[in-house]
């Protein structure tokens, strides 16, 4: 028999469904959310194992590719361990179900969710907590449920259930709830700087957003749900609880108050020892086992401990239960880590190393399920087991050491203005010693870091762990509380609660509750949270005395940026013809360099020289010539009509020959050679975008005196320049008749490459002609082939009269090369096609043909074509 519900949570459908798949669970739902929809199912073993010494919960989360349509990306084709965020999910389905199973009951319990659809708007892991909480309760494992579980983001200042992954990229607030009927159970989450009473209020509003989530569960279980199977609690019998508390006696309290936390244990562990083999000699070893040993000895402590709390307001470190341990702080121990620092607080110890990289150094990852794919901030957390003065095995992270880290990182990331510094940052976190709030002892650390390494960091963020010691009426609803700020290890131990809040002066960061309780009314919450705001200043004031603000400069061994804003359009130059240009300038600058697509240029770099390589190349690359500037430039080809001159890194500008004297120049090469560094003024760019240079207009702006140069005849008049369509602007040359013509062209920068010549060397002659005969529009000629070019060849056709065949007027197919068609000294047929703005003649083979053709039925042939590989489809 299956079976449906339904409930409103913010504007929006959720259904959970039982009965239909996975029935050989002893408990299993569908649980969906517009189209993201997990399957949950709960298990319990029959008996507890042997020797079981506590309750064995275990939840998993996955999610897989198939549930949005994609492939996974590893090189095997499916998914292999949990990924960080699954790892967070299950650690955020734990901690609010972990505390409604029966005390003593020891059987192993799995629950195990799995992602089947994804959205992409919608976050499944609010569906795997609320997956668990129905799986259960629709079960035959004993569970103290239902609970409600809401995410709550604030977007324009209103609070909104369940946002999708958009509303909360805009969203200041992002609140995991998880409540029942009348308390809350967990909170989890980060916020920009939110203050406690805004905070309480999206407390409240989720509550409330809970409720209809309750009801339905509430109604399933009536519909499918099982009876609850009868249980076996493991407890220690109660005349050996009595004899060990005779037993011990006053010497516990003594013992627990001892100084230190090593000494300490030390002191109460030979009080068990002692204890532990009298009660084997009065019971015997079968019903005075190792775990009823340390089970009885627990609650012994537990009682003294909380007695001492509420009865005196001592805690075991002789503390007041406001009191803050010892602070002190040290930064910039390490020379070589870009930011050092160590945070000690009480016998809590964390050591932080900052590193700085460039945004190639950000996170990314799979999203299946929408959000975020990026990460630019990271931080790290390792627990050595030497912290506690333990052996045990050495591996890689686990649950506890990802969660804590990723409680500081999102406390810590708020503060840190990527706009403004646009680095990747990893922090990492070495817990050194370990009594009580490791996580917020991280944030602190990782602040002192942070401002050490130079991240100017809007506002100093500091953390702390609040607990609680309460005391429950016969209806379990607490009587009596003590609140006690910053809890040692022990606390938490035999405590109610470890409430962390991490902050600014100005607001809340970051936050997570976990309870050993049922649930918490909310006014015990609010009243940690000012326990918790109170220290936090204290904390910050004891930072801020070792290092007020962030340092000015970098550490000399993090890599510097410089951001440079060029023209969206000018992206594909700099980076060049498969990013050879962005290559070279990376070879030669040794400089990283990230361009983004709205014209943004990252450097980074340590070396001062390097960056101002790379930030010249990269202005000077991109450029826009300034009509009026005067720059300072190197003549990169000399031409019988001028000289081509590099004024901007890659960028050639021609100063014709009129324009390189204020008197008559015969060669261009008797005022400047290759290699020379002349001034040029930009006189403008023409409707090519070429620019066009002066070197007389330059040396007359700077008060230069120009040397007489050259003779007094009339100045000489550049050639016809062909080849508009070519770089650099080449034109034809007389001196050429009768060799093969250029070949090589100017190759990157056009004409920087050189003359390239193939036919010999150059023959100085002085400038070109205009032609003597001009062409008829349309009219076919017989032509001689004088010069070959890249772009096309010049023709006479009329003594001392030629004109330019373009390449793509040779053939009616694609050509590669010209010499693939004519060469130097060939008489074709060409088709006068008209002139340019300035006066230079255009000829076409392939219209001279097809008209010939046309008109006599026949003619010239045209040459084949390439092969099939080589010429384009027409």
């Amino acid at each position: 028999m299956s079976a449906k519900v339904t409930a409103q949570v913010g504007g929006q459908t959720l259904s959970i469904e039982s009965g239909k798949i996975a029935k050989q669970a002893d408990g299993a739902v569908i649980v969906q959310f517009g189209e993201t929809i997990i399957l949950t199912a709960a298990v319990a073993a029959v008996k507890a194992k042997d020797g079981q010494e506590f309750f064995p919960l275990t939840v998993d989360y996955r999610e897989k590719a198939a549930a949005c349509g994609k492939f996974p990306g590893s090189y095997f084709k499916r998914e292999g361990r949990p990924t960080e965020k699954e790892i967070l999910t299950m650690r955020l389905t734990d901690r609010p179900i972990r505390p409604l199973f029966p005390k003593g009951w020891f059987n192993e319990v799995q629950v195990q969710s799995l992602l089947l659809s994804a959205d992409g708007e919608n976050d499944p892991d609010i569906l795997s907590i609320l997956g668990a909480s129905a799986a259960l309760m629709v079960s035959d494992i004993p569970f103290a449920g239902p609970l409600g579980a809401v995410r709550v983001g604030r977007v324009g200042g209103e609070f909104i259930a369940n946002p999708t992954h958009s509303q909360m990229a805009e969203s200041d607030l992002d609140l995991v709830y998880v409540g029942n009927e009348k308390d809350v159970v967990m909170i989890e989450g980060g916020a920009d700087e939110i203050t406690e009473a805004d905070l309480n209020d999206a407390l409240r509003f989720a509550h409330e957003a809970c409720q209809p989530l309750i009801v339905a569960q509430k109604e399933l279980a009536a519909k499918v749900g099982k009876k609850k199977r009868d249980i076996t609690l493991i407890l220690v019998p109660d005349e050996v609880l009595k004899d060990a508390k005779k037993l011990a006696g006053s010497r516990i309290a003594t013992a627990l108050l001892t100084p230190g936390k090593l000494a300490r244990e030390a002191a109460c562990k030979a009080i068990q020892d002692e204890i532990g083999v009298k009660l084997v000699e009065k019971y015997g070893a079968e019903k005075v086992t190792k775990f009823t040993i340390s089970q009885a000895f627990y609650y012994i402590q537990k009682e003294a401990a909380r007695e001492m709390i509420m009865t005196t307001g001592k805690r075991l470190d002789g503390r007041g239960c406001d009191d803050l341990r010892a602070l002190s702080s040290e930064v910039g121990m390490l020379p070589r880590a870009h930011g050092s620092a160590v945070f000690c607080r009480g016998e809590t110890q964390a050591m932080a190393l900052a590193t700085l990289g460039t945004t190639e150094d950000a996170q990314s990852f799979d999203a299946w399920t929408g959000g975020q794919t990026k990460k630019q901030f990271l931080l790290h957390y390792n627990f050595p087991n030497f912290s506690v003065g333990e052996t045990g095995r050495i591996m890689g992270p686990g649950r506890r050491e990802i969660g804590h880290g990723a409680l500081a990182e999102r406390s810590l990331e708020p503060v840190i203005p990527f706009d403004k510094f646009p680095y990747a940052i990893r922090v990492t976190a070495e817990i050194m010693e370990s009594n009580g709030s490791t996580s917020m002892a991280s944030v602190c650390a990782g602040t002192l870091a942070l401002m050490d390494a130079g991240v100017p960091i809007t506002r100093p963020v500091a953390g702390i762990s609040v607990g609680l010691c309460s005391e429950t009426d016969d209806n379990d609803v607490i009587s009596d509380y003590r609140l006690l700020t910053d809890i040692i290890g022990w606390e938490d131990a035999f405590g109610d609660m470890d409430c962390k809040f991490a902050g600014t002066t100005a607001g809340i960061t970051g936050f997570q509750l976990d309870l050993k309780l049922r649930g918490l009314p909310h006014k015990i919450l609010a009243e940690s949270l000012e326990k918790a705001r109170i220290a936090r200043l204290a904390i910050l004031d004891s930072m801020l005395a070792v290092i007020p603000e962030s340092r000015k400069e970098l550490n000399k061994y993090a890599p510097r940026i410089v951001t440079v804003k060029i023209n969206p359009e000018k992206i594909g130059a700099l980076i060049g013809p498969g990013g050879k240009n962005i290559k070279r300038l990376v070879e030669e600058s040794g400089c990283e360099i990230n361009i983004e697509d709205d014209g943004t240029v990252h450097i980074y770099s340590i070396s001062e020289d390097g960056m101002k390589i790379a930030r010249e190349s990269i202005e000077g690359m991109t450029a826009e010539a300034e009509i009026g500037k005067i720059y300072k430039g190197r003549v990169v080809t000399i031409k019988e009509f001028g000289a081509f001159v590099e004024f901007l890194p890659g960028k050639d500008g021609l100063v014709h020959i009129s324009e390189l004297s204020n008197k008559r120049v015969n060669n261009t090469e008797d005022v400047v050679k290759m290699g020379d560094e002349i001034h040029v003024k930009c006189l403008g760019v023409d409707e090519k975008g070429r620019v066009r240079l002066s070197r007389k207009a330059a040396m007359e702006d700077r008060g230069e005196a120009i040397p007489s140069e050259g003779g007094d005849s009339a100045p000489s008049e550049a050639p016809a320049e062909g080849g508009g369509e070519s770089s650099g602007g080449e034109r034809s040359e007389r001196s050429e008749r009768g060799a093969r013509g250029e070949r090589g062209g100017r190759g990157e920068r056009g004409e920087r490459g050189g003359r390239g010549e193939r036919g010999g060397e150059r023959r100085e002659k002085p400038g070109r002609k205009e032609p003597v005969t001009p062409a008829e529009d349309g009219k076919v000629y017989r032509a001689k082939v004088v010069s070959i070019k890249d772009f096309g060849c010049f023709v006479e056709y009329m003594p001392e009269s030629e004109g330019l065949v373009h390449v793509s007027e040779l053939a009616n197919f694609r050509v590669k090369q010209v010499e693939d068609i004519v060469k130097v000294g060939d008489d074709i047929w060409v088709k006068c096609i008209g002139t340019d703005e300035r006066g230079r003649v255009r000829f076409s083979r392939k219209a001279a043909m097809e008209e010939r053709e046309k008109e006599q039925g026949g003619g010239e042939a045209a040459p084949a074509a390439p092969a099939a590989d080589e010429a384009p489809k027409v």
